[in-house]
């Protein structure tokens, strides 16, 4: 759910830049079917591979840690 959730974020931002996937890609350094797939919510992506997409894409990663009851 939540890498159906991130691809779903990164292709929604790069409609709105107005990225092609394989623009997008050659930006970040990233094979064309890496990002496919991820935009898909297929695959396991890096950390490295998400910093690479949120600087292209002028976005930031955060990670929350949630308490337990």
């Amino acid at each position: 759910m939540l890498v159906e959730h991130l691809g779903q974020t990164i292709k929604m931002r790069r409609k709105e830049l107005n990225i092609t996937q394989p623009h997008l890609a050659e930006l970040a350094q990233l094979s064309v079917n890496t990002l496919y797939k991820l935009e898909k919510g297929q695959g396991n992506p890096s950390l490295d591979v998400l910093n690479k997409l949120a600087e292209v894409l002028g976005m930031e990663l955060k990670l929350e840690v949630k308490k337990q009851q």
